[in-house]
C-alpha cells in the first residue's frame, strides 16, 4: 500500500488526465442508458398476473391497452378521432362501437351492457390497445401524441398514461433534485469545513464516480426511473464521508515538520485507504442486499448503488489526491473558521447518565418496532402522482363518468363450453364492485338484436386457443376491496377452468402486496446477517457487532416509526428499501464511534474517558456527514412533486439525522455498560485497561 500510495502521487497529474478522458465514454453511456418507469414490469415471472400479461400481449396485443374518454363529441367526430388514432405508430387497435356496428345504426341497437361501458351522457369511451408493452419508448411517445386531444376535452387512463406522466415528470425533476443535492451538500461542508475552497474540489471528486456510476448503467441495459431519481443524491451523501477523511488525513500529515505535500499525501492515502475500504463494505453489502429480493426493482438499486460506492471508493484514492493537491494553495488561502465544532458537554452527559439512556432507549424501542410494523402504505401508483397530471385526471373522468377504476383481464380455455361461460359471466357481474363485463359470450344466440354482429368482437375477444373476458371495477388498483374482488372472480373462474389467468393493472398490483411482504422481512435479514458477519471480521468480536447493528436498527425503527403516529401512508417501496440503505450507510458512524473507542483503551484510557474522547474527536465527522445527507435529501424531498421521490427523500434524510443522534448518545451508553463484556469476547481488546476501571468507572461518570 506504501508503494502503490507514493505511485498514485507521483503520477497523479497523469491518473487525472485519464480520469477526465473517461468521462466522455460514461457520458455517452449514461446518455444512451434506457430508463424502465413501469414499476409492474420487475414483478417475478413466474407470478399468476405476469403470466396473464404474457399471455395478453402475445395472443391478444393487449399488453398494454388505455382508454380515452371523449366528452360532447358527435360521433362522426369520434369517429374521425378513432382513425387518427389508429394512424399513430405504436397504436395497435381502437376499439369503439364502430368496431362492431355501422354509425348509420342507432346507438339504442346497440346491446345495454355494451352502452352502459362506451356511453355515460354525452360522453363515450375508446379502448386503445398498443402494439408494445407499457413501458416501451414506442408505447410512451403514441401516448405522448394522444394527449395531446386534452385540448379537445379527450381524457386518457390506463397504466400506459400513468407511466407516460411519470416519465415526463421524472425527466423534468430529476436535474433539479440534483442541484438541489449539490448545493445543500454545499452548504454543509462549508459550515463542516475549515476552507470555502474544499467543499467545491470535494463535490468536483465525486463527479467523477457518479458520471462513471451513471454511465456504465448501460451494461446493465436499463435502470428504473427510481434509481435515476435517486443515484445521485445517495451516492452524493454516502461517499462524502471517504473525502472528509482524506482531507483531514492530509492536514494533519503536512502539520508534520519536515514533511513535503507528496509525502504527506502519500502517507493520508495509506492511513486512510483501510478506513474508507472498511466502511465502505458495509455500505456495499447493504445495497447488494436489495439484489435478494423478489421484485427485481431491488436488483437495479442494489446493484448501481453498490457500484457506485465501489467507484467512488477508487476515485476517492486515485483522482482526490490529485485535485486536493492541485488546488491545495486555494485551500489554505481561503480558510475560516469551522462553524461544526465537536460536541464537549454530550460526552460527558451521555458517561453520567448512561444507565438512564440504556433505560429509554429500550423504553422506546418496543413502540418503535410496534409504529414500524404498523405503518399504512400504498401500492397505486396513480397516487404517487399530482392529481392535476392528465392520467390522474383521465383516471378521475372514468370513475366519475363510467365507474371504472381499473379493468381485469379473465383468460378462460376455449375448451370451456359456451353454456359455461355464459354461467361464469352471469357469476362475475354479481360480483360486489364490478360495473360491467364484456365477453363474445353475451351476445350471441337469441336477445340480441340481429342488426349486432358480433363477428368482429370475436377476432378481439379469442385468439390463442382460449377467450378473453373484460370485467370493468369500480374499486381502484391495490385496495382491500380490489384485491377482494379479484379474489372472488379467480374463485370462480377456477369452478370453470382451473388454469384459467386474471391480468391486468388489479391483479399485478395483487401481486406485488405479496412479493414486498416477503421481500421486506427477506431484505432485512440479509443485509442485518451481512453486515453482522462484516463487523464481527473487522473487530474479531462476538458483541460488537450486535452492539453496533442494534443501535442501527432502533434508529431505523423510530424512522419507519413515525409516519405511524402523523398518520401517513408510506410507498410500498419505502419500508424495503429505507432499513436496508440506512443500515448500510449509517453503521459507518457507528463503526468510526467504536474503532476510536477502541484506540483511546489502548492508549490506557478507562472506559468512561475513552468514551467521552471518541464521541468529542468523532462528532464533527459524523455530524458534517450526516448532516450532508439530511440537507440532500430533505432539500429533495421539498421540491420533490412525485409523491415517491417525496417519501423517500424525506425518510433518508430524517434517518440520518436520527441515526446522527443515536450514534452520538445511545451507541456510547452500550458500549460503556456492555465494556467488560466487549473485553471478553473480542480478540485484541486491551483488558487491562477495561478490567482496571471496572472499579473506578462509576465513580469517574458521577464525577464527570
Amino acid at each position: 500500500m506504501e508503494q502503490l500510495s507514493r505511485f498514485i502521487v507521483k503520477h497523479r497529474n497523469a491518473i487525472l488526465l485519464v480520469a477526465v478522458l473517461l468521462l466522455i465514454p460514461s457520458i455517452f453511456g449514461y446518455l444512451n442508458t434506457r430508463v424502465n418507469y413501469d414499476l409492474l414490469s420487475y414483478l417475478p415471472k413466474d407470478t399468476e398476473s405476469m403470466k396473464a400479461q404474457d399471455v395478453l400481449g402475445d395472443d391478444f396485443n393487449l399488453s398494454s391497452v388505455d382508454m380515452l374518454v371523449v366528452n360532447g363529441m358527435p360521433e362522426k367526430d369520434v369517429a374521425k378521432l378513432k382513425t387518427q388514432i389508429e394512424g399513430i405508430d405504436g397504436v395497435d387497435k381502437v376499439i369503439w362501437r364502430d368496431s362492431v356496428l355501422d354509425l348509420s345504426v342507432p346507438r339504442e341497437a346497440i346491446p345495454e351492457s355494451i352502452q352502459d361501458m362506451l356511453y355515460s351522457g354525452d360522453s363515450t369511451m375508446l379502448i386503445i390497445t398498443f402494439r408494445e408493452p407499457t413501458a416501451s419508448d414506442r408505447t410512451m411517445n403514441a401516448i405522448a401524441q394522444i394527449k395531446q386531444y386534452s385540448q379537445m376535452d379527450c381524457w386518457l387512463a390506463g397504466f400506459s398514461a400513468i407511466t407516460e406522466d411519470t416519465r415526463d415528470l421524472v425527466t423534468t425533476e430529476t436535474p433539479i433534485y440534483s442541484a438541489i443535492a449539490v448545493a445543500l451538500c454545499l452548504v454543509v461542508l462549508c459550515l463542516g469545513l475549515e476552507s470555502w475552497v474544499a467543499p467545491f474540489v470535494f463535490l468536483l471528486g465525486i463527479a467523477f464516480p457518479i458520471i462513471y456510476n451513471m454511465g456504465t448503467n448501460i451494461f446493465l441495459g436499463e435502470i428504473s426511473y427510481i434509481t435515476k431519481a435517486l443515484a445521485l443524491i445517495l451516492q452524493l451523501a454516502v461517499t462524502m464521508d471517504y473525502s472528509i477523511f482524506l482531507l483531514h488525513r492530509y492536514q494533519e500529515e503536512k502539520a508534520k515538520p519536515g514533511v513535503t505535500n507528496e509525502e504527506a499525501m502519500a502517507s493520508a492515502i495509506q492511513a486512510t485507504f483501510v478506513s474508507i475500504t472498511s466502511s465502505s463494505i458495509t455500505t456495499i453489502a447493504g445495497f447488494l442486499a436489495l439484489c435478494f429480493m423478489s421484485l427485481t426493482l431491488g436488483k437495479d438499486i442494489g446493484l448501481v448503488m453498490a457500484k457506485g460506492v465501489v467507484l467512488g471508493v477508487i476515485c476517492t484514492v486515485l483522482v482526490l489526491p490529485a485535485l486536493i493537491m492541485f488546488f491545495d494553495k486555494w485551500i489554505e488561502k481561503w480558510k475560516h473558521p469551522v462553524l461544526i465544532r465537536p460536541v464537549k458537554k454530550a460526552p460527558v452527559f451521555v458517561t453520567k447518565h448512561y444507565k438512564a439512556i440504556i433505560a429509554v432507549f429500550v423504553l422506546l424501542f418496543i413502540p418503535a418496532i410496534y409504529a414500524q410494523a404498523n405503518v399504512a402504505q400504498y401500492y397505486d401508483l396513480t397516487a404517487t402522482l399530482p392529481e392535476d397530471m392528465a392520467s390522474v385526471q383521465g383516471t378521475t373522468q372514468m370513475k366519475e363518468k363510467f365507474d371504472m377504476n381499473t379493468t381485469h383481464f379473465v383468460l378462460v380455455d376455449d375448451k370451456v363450453s359456451a353454456r359455461d361461460m355464459q354461467d361464469m359471466i352471469s357469476q362475475m357481474e354479481e360480483v360486489k364492485g364490478v360495473s360491467n363485463v364484456l365477453a363474445y359470450e353475451k351476445y350471441i344466440g337469441p336477445g340480441v338484436p340481429s342488426t349486432f354482429e358480433p363477428a368482429q368482437l370475436e377476432d378481439i375477444l379469442h385468439n390463442g386457443g382460449r377467450r378473453l373476458v373484460v370485467v370493468n371495477s369500480e374499486y381502484r388498483g391495490a385496495t382491500d376491496e380490489e384485491n377482494e374482488q379479484l379474489d372472488t372472480l379467480r374463485e370462480i373462474l377456477h369452478k370453470y377452468d382451473k388454469n384459467g389467468l386474471i391480468g391486468g393493472e388489479g391483479a399485478l398490483d395483487e401481486d406485488l402486496i405479496k412479493v414486498t411482504n416477503v421481500d421486506f422481512q427477506m431484505v432485512n435479514i440479509v443485509s442485518i446477517v451481512a453486515i453482522l458477519a462484516i463487523i464481527a471480521v473487522t473487530f474479531e468480536s462476538l458483541s460488537l457487532p450486535f452492539i453496533l447493528v442494534l443501535a442501527i436498527e432502533f434508529a431505523i425503527s423510530v424512522n419507519m416509526g413515525i409516519p405511524f403516529f402523523t398518520h401517513t401512508t408510506l410507498p410500498f417501496i419505502a419500508s424495503i428499501v429505507i432499513g436496508t440503505i440506512q443500515l448500510g450507510a449509517c453503521i459507518d458512524y457507528a463503526i468510526l464511534i467504536t474503532s476510536r473507542f477502541r484506540e483511546e483503551l489502548q492508549n490506557g484510557e478507562t472506559p468512561v474517558r475513552a468514551i467521552q474522547i471518541s464521541v468529542e474527536r468523532s462528532s464533527t465527522s459524523i455530524i458534517t456527514s450526516g448532516l450532508s445527507f439530511f440537507a440532500a435529501c430533505t432539500g429533495v424531498a421539498m421540491i420533490a412533486k412525485m409523491d415517491m421521490i417525496a417519501s423517500l427523500c424525506t425518510l433518508l434524510g430524517r434517518g440520518a439525522l436520527i441515526s446522527v443522534l443515536v450514534i452520538l448518545f445511545i451507541l456510547p451508553a452500550l458500549l460503556l455498560a456492555c465494556s467488560g463484556l466487549i473485553a471478553k469476547t473480542t480478540k485484541g481488546w486491551p483488558k487491562a485497561s477495561a478490567q482496571a476501571a471496572s472499579s473506578k468507572s462509576g465513580k469517574e461518570a458521577a464525577r464527570a
